[in-house]
């Protein structure tokens, strides 16, 4: 699981950035904030430590950052059919339009382009639904028309202009029927009870080690007939594919030992086959290693995008460990077993031995498909419950991204936390402790949140569907809530204090119950996993502890705060909900996880929510942030490799146009 802590984090940043480079006392300052349009802004990320790596783990790095690049195309499929088309239509425009650049139209047909290669589509990456340029239809006809497309105009631009068309990625509407009113292509002409149908024919309960089905396939009805087309090098993606293995094989080459080598030989051949019994032993392989310095994530992994919460979306990310940081998550990895046992949940869904929970710090080298622009600050796989259970997992927090969000929001002149806390002492507390219990937060959310507990036997594990992913992101992130304030971390010595926990307490609340909802547009709901998590927690525990008013909604001067007046009996109430949702979980009570998310994690107060987006309106910030990937060059003498260099781009639509002509296979 993806755990994307940059969602509730409250940042600061409120200026344009012209350059990248700044002087200071002479010499080029690096700038992290690159460019900001629409909700959005552009960072660039440092590669910490690149040049105390051998020759050896840079050219692996580099071969890895390759494979992580070529499967670009796949995940804007993935996103919606006509999501690469659209995309090479706004390359050519970009490559052979010689008009004027100057008019307003142009700068907003720019935006728009840029909003697109953001989300790898013409979906929000975030809030589900489709965006239209802000210049005319007219205008982009003459777009096409001076750039040698004028025979496709009637083709594209209802795609991009009609409101009606492939109006929303997945079906957030709660109207017609769930698959065939998405935009996502992972189905074709088949409807939610026919892909059910399906799937359900091929689970066996008895079965103990169950491959995911339908991860890795497209599901499509032909006259009638309902087949799955299976992603591998002779099927579908199969070009795309074909390239991850070429890099994936000059990787193996140059690995850092037998064991990678054994796992990158198991991932080719899933590529390969498209086996998914083959993907579980690659995985069980993967999990084992936790001695490399060098480790990947490379597939078909995530199902957030699916609406079913079954078929996953393709990702890569490319990273070695932080050695001096991971000294942390090393600690709350060695007493996994403690928080385990100590877990307020039913004693029947513990798991009585944890097996091959390890964490680390892991510094980023290159993002790829699901993971960029956008990328996670923390992550917890493999995702099969069956192999959690017998082989652990692995947990990263991603330091060098969370420094680059952190780095770029220390210019601003305003912040939401300045806005949104009730007094100083809310401001200071967080301040002090908001940082470190962020990422802390994430430690114990991936480490130790989505690999606790277990399912009860013969619980089908695709038995929540489509609310699966909120209600897991919901387990993970209230398992790391009910802890922060336990004692034990500051005996550990990973928590300085008995008062720091408070500061994560503070942040989450406020965010799930209010300040989260400045990414959306007024008159819209809750749509986003992530999103839903946090505002079921919040709200949940905001109903629940009416009684003793533990949350209490106040108002100063015309504007709403939402304070915690009781931290020891919010720690109560994030226990009893801990509890809950792993019942759900274990057990696969769909209607009961149905009603918690219905009931608490979708609908929005309109009348804070337009306080919320006036007030947020004043400090000129930009809710959503994605990154600009560093390049990893060789560097050649005499004919021959003798280094591996990093440049740090600044250009996020250059990137994506170069992205575009290197890494275009379907």
């Amino acid at each position: 699981m993806k755990y994307l802590k940059f969602m509730f984090l409250t940042f600061t940043l409120s200026f344009a950035a012209t350059s990248c480079v700044t002087q200071k006392n002479g010499k080029e300052e690096f700038r992290y904030l690159a460019d900001e349009f629409a909700d959005l802004r552009v960072i660039r990320y440092k590669i910490p430590g690149w040049e105390n790596l051998s020759f050896n783990q840079k050219e692996y790095i580099y071969h890895l950052s390759e494979a992580a690049k070529a499967g670009r195309d796949i995940f804007w499929d993935q996103n919606f059919k006509h999501g690469l088309k659209v995309r090479k239509v706004l390359e050519k425009i970009f490559e052979n339009y010689n008009g004027e650049k100057e008019s307003q139209d142009y700068k907003e047909f720019e935006i728009y382009a840029k909003r697109v290669f953001f989300s790898n589509g013409i979906h929000h990456h975030y809030a589900e639904d489709k965006f239209t340029p802000g210049c005319s239809q007219e205008y982009f006809g003459q777009l096409l028309t001076q750039s040698g497309q004028e025979e496709i105009s009637s083709d594209i631009l209802p795609i991009i202009y009609d409101p009606n068309l492939y109006p929303q990625r997945k079906n957030i509407s709660g109207k017609g029927d769930l698959l065939l009113g998405s935009s996502v292509n992972f189905y074709e002409n088949v409807t939610r009870e026919e892909a059910e149908k399906f799937y359900a024919k091929m689970e066996d309960p008895s079965d103990v080690t169950p491959v995911s089905y339908g991860l890795n396939s497209r599901l499509v009805k032909t006259n009638g007939t309902i087949s799955e087309e299976v992603y591998k090098i002779d099927g579908l993606y199969g070009p795309a594919i074909k390239q991850i293995i070429f890099h994936l094989e000059n990787a193996l080459k140059c690995a850092e030992n037998d064991t990678q080598k054994e796992y990158i030989s198991l991932l080719t051949q899933y590529y390969k086959t498209g086996n998914l019994k083959t993907w579980d032993k690659y995985n069980v392989a993967w999990v084992k290693d936790t001695s490399s310095q060098v480790d990947f994530i490379n597939g078909f992994i995530e199902t957030y995008n699916d609406p079913l919460g079954m078929k996953a979306t393709w990702e890569s990310v490319v990273n070695f460990k932080d050695i001096e940081a991971s000294k942390r998550t090393d600690i709350i990895s060695s007493n996994a077993q403690w928080f385990e046992d100590n877990s307020p949940i039913n004693p029947e869904f513990k798991k009585k031995e944890v097996k091959g929970v390890s964490a680390k710090v892991i510094t980023v080298a290159q993002l790829g498909g699901d993971c960029h622009p956008t990328s996670p600050l923390g992550i917890n796989l493999p995702n099969a419950d069956w192999i959690r259970k017998e082989h652990g997992s692995k947990s990263v927090t991603i330091a060098n991204i969370s420094e680059a969000y952190d780095m770029a929001s220390q210019e601003a002149p305003k912040s939401m936390t300045t806005e949104f806390s009730w007094d100083q002492a809310e401001i200071d507390l967080l301040k002090k402790y908001g940082t470190l219990t962020n990422n802390i937060h994430t430690d114990l959310h991936e480490c130790l949140g989505h690999g606790s507990g277990q399912l009860k036997e013969g619980t089908s594990p695709n038995a929540l569907k489509e609310f699966s992913s909120p209600l897991e992101e919901a387990r993970a992130d209230i398992f790391a809530l009910y802890y922060m304030a336990d004692p034990k971390l500051v005996d550990l010595g990973i928590l300085p204090d008995s008062e720091a926990y408070k500061a994560s307490y503070l942040s989450y609340i406020r965010n799930g119950i209010f300040t989260q909802f400045v990414r959306i547009d007024l008159g819209k709901n809750v749509t986003q996993a992530h999103m839903q998590a946090r505002k079921l927690i919040s709200e949940w525990c905001y109903e629940n502890g009416q009684k003793d008013n533990v949350i209490e909604k106040k108002e100063k001067d015309g504007k709403t705060y939402f304070v915690i007046n009781d931290y020891t009996k919010l720690r109560r109430l994030f226990g009893e909900l801990l509890k809950e949702l792993q019942r759900v979980k274990s057990q696969g009570d769909y209607n009961a996880g149905k009603d918690l998310i219905e009931t608490y994690a979708v609908d929005i107060d309109q009348d804070l929510h337009k306080e919320l987006k006036e007030r947020y309106a004043s400090l000129d910030l930009k809710p959503y942030g994605g990154f600009i990937n560093p390049d990893i060059i060789p560097v050649t003498e005499n004919g021959r490799i003798t280094d591996y260099k990093v440049e740090y781009p600044s250009d996020f639509l250059q990137q994506m146009l170069d992205y575009g002509k290197k890494y275009s296979f379907l």
